[in-house]
């Protein structure tokens, strides 16, 4: 998968239906592992409440790992919609969890889906959404002269300048895609970026740009 859509930020949104709270968190993740921990840390927070239940959708190599769960609510009625939301909406390297807590008026299992399904992408609504690709770091080093020209450098070609440090002189690591990538490589080796070193550092997931 070469783009996928993601959040910039973790969220939380909550609606009340006929009594009952449904709490969503929104969380951005980067493993199975990790969103698996998440979940525990959760639950322990939300421990009084009746259900916390769970979809997510985690991005690894060339496969999607994808897991949904009711957590006491009728078989398909809270995990299962809130993953068809996320699938539906191309949404990525995200954890959701409805937290549930009962307010003393049985929903049936149609108001139980629209419920958990409304939290969801009431959550959704408010998050900055992005969009991800695989792509690659660099660190440069630049002379202070140079700075701003090679900060419309990397405005030009979609470069993301995520940190300096400045000394004698400035030290940045910059996030870039696998096409502009290339580019960057050959203007630094024609000098057409003057750049004192440019080094890779690692594959890594990157933010393309922010849809909303």
């Amino acid at each position: 998968m070469e783009n996928f859509i993601s959040i910039k930020e973790n969220v939380q949104a909550e609606i009340v239906v006929k009594k009952s709270r449904f709490i969503c968190n929104l969380i951005k993740v980067d493993s199975k592992e990790e969103a698996e921990e998440i979940i525990k840390t959760i639950k322990k927070k939300y421990h009084d409440a009746r259900h916390n239940c769970v979809a997510y959708r985690i991005i690894n190599g060339d496969k999607i790992i994808e897991k949904s769960n009711d957590d006491g609510e009728p078989s398909g009625t809270a995990g299962g919609p809130m993953l068809n939301i996320l699938q539906k909406n191309n949404l990525c390297n995200i954890l959701a969890i409805v937290t549930r807590y009962f307010g003393g008026i049985l929903l049936g299992t149609g108001g139980l889906v629209k419920s958990y399904s409304d939290s969801l992408l009431g959550a959704i609504s408010i998050a900055e959404i992005v969009k991800k690709c695989y792509g690659k770091e660099y660190e440069v080093k630049i002379e202070y002269n140079y700075l701003e020209i090679f900060k419309h450098y990397c405005k030009t070609n979609d470069i993301l300048i995520v940190s300096s440090q400045y000394s004698d002189i400035i030290i940045s690591k910059i996030d870039i895609d696998e096409k502009n990538s290339k580019k960057l490589l050959d203007d630094f080796e024609t000098k057409k970026v003057k750049l004192i070193d440019l080094k890779f550092l690692s594959k890594k997931i990157i933010n393309k740009s922010i849809i909303k």
